[in-house]
């Protein structure tokens, strides 16, 4: 059975309203195709073409190529500009930005000073949110699916938060650092490789961050294996493994759940993992990818697509509208991804079958390993005589975050307040930011590559250096010293 919608993993996407319609209206056909890219953007992408039989991202974006010429300085290791106030507009109302507005209003010293949803009845709730935490009245843009553009625009936005279709995220993070704001989406934060590379330039170009705002990154768990694989107690690092294995069947046939077909959709597009960052996140930061190892290439491979029709069949009654979709994706996609050091990362999406929810989540060393859902952990010299040890005696290495904030609000076990809050406070503080344009970009290619592989029979395909090299060099990430202030 499904989890209630404000248990719900899948966190990205809104709830139920007009906005498909609004907001998903031809996005077949939006930002999906190859015409009309500049020369430097179809460099970006590549010159190949796709082989599936799908209308999707994957299918008209090119394979990976050299990266292109930088058009700007690095964004790693850059800081935010230190404020006392962050001023935050939020762009989608739905299930995911209809919650985390709350987070926002919890952190100190964050004004949310504007909404933008086109469903005026979302924004007139979660305006009256603002007001009753004692905010200011926000401006509320709702003049159609463009009006996002003039929440960006305005000279009172320090930061953009993005929880809309997927079809839309790329536009919106465009538009927002084009207008001098720093902007988070959730995932994924684009659809094809030369999306990727040009959120990389304009980051570099405007000198705004642009976040791949990856919850699961934050995870309890997660973060004590990030500290203690840092610490050497897993030896040197072998393999991980990270998945999103959701049953969503009830979710997307349901007609209020989510806005429209839109997520359902996307299973006649693509073959692929359609949603590999909460698995890839937490891993690539256990293995420093970006800092001082990176993601060279993948293989994926996948099964018939056969749930969501058997579901259809089953539950939706003759003449529903889902009867004239042909799904193309893959029950059960698995991808491995190899590193520059050698390191092998599997990711696993399957939203379309029976299965408990799991993120796999895990990392295994010379010295051990830990695998989660449910937790364990094997480490010499402490377990022995081939039994799993408890986890919870490993409490000593949580993150800062999580000794300060022992019970923090909001879902997903409180990974999400740990998410804004951290965010928050770096854009405060004048940090660098946990993470940044090129780990956003670097989590999501598994969207468009792990789909042309498929389709070309498991053929690995060339991940993008989308650091240019930088990715040689070790520096900080999540694993960040607690700041003072």
């Amino acid at each position: 059975m499904n989890e209630a919608p404000s248990q719900n993993h899948d966190h990205n996407e809104p709830g139920p309203s007009r906005r498909s319609v609004l907001w998903t209206a031809g996005a077949a056909g939006a930002g999906l195709s190859l015409g009309g890219l500049t020369a430097h953007q179809a460099a970006a992408a590549g010159t190949g073409t796709g082989t599936g039989t799908g209308t999707g991202a994957a299918d008209s974006a090119p394979a990976a190529a050299s990266a292109p010429e930088a058009r700007g300085k690095t964004m790693i290791g850059v800081p935010f500009e230190s404020r006392s106030t962050v001023r935050v507009g939020i762009v989608g109302l739905g299930n995911r930005g209809g919650t985390m507005i709350d987070l926002f209003l919890a952190v100190p010293g964050v004004r949310v000073v504007a909404l933008c949803d086109p469903v005026k009845e979302k924004t007139a709730k979660a305006a009256k949110k603002v007001t009753t935490a004692g905010q200011p009245a926000p401006a509320v843009y709702t003049n159609g699916e463009q009006d996002f553009e003039n929440l960006c625009k305005r000279g009172d936005v320090d930061f953009v938060y993005v929880a809309t279709p997927w079809d839309r995220h790329f536009e919106m993070a465009r538009a927002a650092m084009l207008n001098g704001k720093h902007v988070g989406v959730e995932c994924p934060i684009a659809l094809r490789l030369d999306q990727l590379w040009e959120l990389v330039d304009l980051s570099e170009r405007t000198r705004r961050h642009c976040m791949q705002l990856e919850n699961c990154c934050y995870g309890r768990n997660e973060m004590r294996v990030l500290r203690m694989a840092h610490a050497g107690l897993f030896g040197e690092l072998l393999h991980g493994a990270g998945a999103y294995l959701h049953d969503l069947r009830g979710l997307m046939f349901d007609p209020t759940y989510y806005e429209g077909p839109w997520r359902r959709l996307w299973h006649t597009r693509l073959r692929g993992d359609l949603y590999p960052n909460h698995g890839f996140g937490p891993v690539a930061n256990y293995m420093d990818i970006n800092r001082g190892d990176r993601a060279v290439r993948i293989s994926s491979f996948g099964t018939q697509a056969l749930g969501l029709a058997a579901y259809r069949k089953e539950h939706m009654p003759a003449g529903d509208p889902s009867w004239k979709e042909s799904y193309i994706e893959s029950d059960r996609t698995v991808s491995l991804v190899q590193t520059a050091k050698g390191r092998v990362i599997r990711l696993e999406h399957d939203v379309s079958t029976p299965h408990p929810y799991s993120r796999i989540n895990s990392l295994g060393g010379t010295k051990g390993v830990f695998e989660d859902y449910p937790e364990r952990i094997y480490i010499e010299p402490d377990q022995s005589n081939d039994e799993w040890g408890d986890f919870s005696r490993y409490a000593e290495w949580d993150h800062w975050l999580w000794k300060e904030h022992a019970n923090p609000p909001g879902g997903h076990g409180g990974m999400d307040y740990m998410l804004v809050f951290r965010l928050m406070q770096c854009m405060r503080l004048g940090l660098v930011p946990d993470f940044d344009v090129y780990d956003a970009a670097t989590w999501t290619a598994p969207v468009p590559l792990s789909d042309r592989s498929i389709k070309a029979g498991g053929t690995p395909q060339e991940i993008p250096d989308f650091t240019r090299g930088l990715w040689k060099k070790t520096r900080p990430g999540m694993d960040s010293p607690k700041p003072q202030g």
